[in-house]
């Protein structure tokens, strides 16, 4: 069997299988263990299928996600968030469209706390969304921006699908982490712009509305017990990383315990609160780790059959320029972000482009930022966009599944935005890590 028919069997049945609703983890584990055996010569096979998840999972270079997740679950389960939104309410006067803008500076210090596209949404949705009706926020300003926010989950450290994108492209993790702030921030930056000129252009979509006025010294103190310490979060998991003080595990580490001293601080850490968080933290981790574990055997099957690098030598003698062939790879995952989840994306498309890149002498802080970015478009892209649907279970009643598609289309475009600048000027992902001290 040629290397194309091979690899066109095998990335059939597992977009096959995934239609068929079996588990992410789960198909890419039937995919090895069937070619495993077919392949690599039965036994023999699975012993080597085995070593080859043992190999993939025995690395410390993971031990930071499950501890980012570990540090967003505790700050979902212990309520920090609405505190941290009221006090950036106090600080917003008579801006146009101030309840979206306050969604998008919400939705990004969240990101810094949660690094969860899901969490962010929710969280953001289910406590803005009433006010904003209540307000007569039209859709486009009230649905739109959380959703577009809910995607600078991942461009802002910590990140745990920035994490396992940085350790299965063997792409060193720190400085991927400080790579994606600039995109991150330059992404909320165009999500306000983008509402204030909205607002004056169409005042009916953000109604003005009377603000009492708030002392500057109330403002003040809400801003250092509610503000200052989260800012604390952030420098031990990012500045740490930058100072070249710690290590991405050992800076998620300090962001953990220092999740959960912020928690006892609130008074909000119980035995309760805890336990959730604990669970929700092993079983997303279990998830992921078992995604890599298959992703790994599979990119190593690709390998065997000679799939990956014929595909490689194919492409290179196309005589494609870097950008064009860089488009084509984004333009692939954003038609997979219509129809499939962030991680299946990531693991199917990684062992394929990661190669291809290494072998065009492609940056791969700068694809990766790129990619990263188009992967989370995909969370709020129609028709099966995970964003899209946690968006629809915390919308107000009567909102059709239609006005939420119609909604997340600005924000979608202000990411392909982004991916399009960033594309011109690499430096906005790859200056900032040349400062890094190692």
């Amino acid at each position: 069997m040629d290397w194309w028919q091979i690899l066109l069997l095998i990335f059939f049945s597992l977009l096959g299988l995934m239609i068929l609703r079996v588990p992410v983890a789960f198909s890419f584990l039937a995919i090895n263990i069937v070619a495993a055996i077919f392949l690599w010569g039965g036994e023999v096979g699975l012993r080597q299928l085995i070593g080859s998840i043992d190999s993939s999972l025995a690395t410390f270079a993971l031990a930071p996600i499950p501890l980012f997740i570990l540090m967003g679950e505790i700050m979902f389960h212990t309520g920090i968030a609405p505190k941290m939104i009221d006090t950036l309410d106090k600080w917003f006067g008579k801006v146009p469209g101030r309840l979206s803008l306050l969604a998008v500076t919400g939705g990004t210090l969240i990101s810094t706390l949660t690094g969860s596209t899901m969490a962010s949404t929710s969280m953001l949705g289910s406590t803005l969304v009433p006010e904003m009706e209540r307000r007569q926020y039209k859709n486009q300003m009230s649905i739109g921006p959380i959703l577009g926010s809910g995607t600078l989950a991942a461009l802002i450290p910590p990140s745990a699908l920035g994490v396992l994108l940085a350790s299965m492209g063997q792409i060193s993790i720190g400085a991927f982490m400080i790579a994606i702030i600039l995109p991150g921030v330059l992404m909320a930056i165009l999500f306000g712009l983008y509402i204030i000129i909205r607002a004056k252009l169409q005042p009916d979509l953000a109604p003005h509305y009377d603000v009492a006025s708030i002392p500057l010294s109330e403002k003040i103190k809400a801003t250092v017990v509610y503000i200052f310490p989260l800012s604390l979060i952030i420098f031990l998991v990012v500045g740490l990383m930058f100072l070249g003080v710690a290590t991405p595990t050992e800076a998620a580490a300090m962001g953990s315990i220092g999740s959960l001293l912020l928690a006892a601080y609130y008074k909000q850490l119980n035995f309760h609160t805890l336990k959730l968080a604990l669970i929700g933290t092993l079983k997303i981790s279990a998830m992921m780790l078992m995604i890599i574990a298959g992703s790994t055997g599979f990119s190593q099957i690709l390998s065997f059959s000679g799939a990956t690098s014929e595909l490689v030598r194919m492409i290179a003698g196309l005589d494609l320029s870097v950008t064009m062939l860089v488009i084509g790879m984004l333009l692939i995952v954003l038609v997979l972000g219509s129809f499939m989840e962030s991680l299946s994306i990531l693991m199917v498309c990684l062992p394929i482009f990661i190669p291809i890149a290494n072998t065009m002498s492609i940056d791969l802080l700068w694809f990766a930022a790129m990619l990263l970015i188009t992967i989370e478009i995909g969370t709020i892209s129609p028709p099966f966009g995970t964003g899209l649907f946690v968006m629809k279970a915390v919308a107000p009643k009567g909102v059709k599944m239609g006005q939420v598609y119609a909604a997340a289309f600005p924000f979608i475009f202000l990411d392909l935005l982004l991916v399009s600048i960033i594309m011109v000027f690499p430096q906005i992902a790859t200056w900032l890590p040349t400062l890094m001290k190692t």
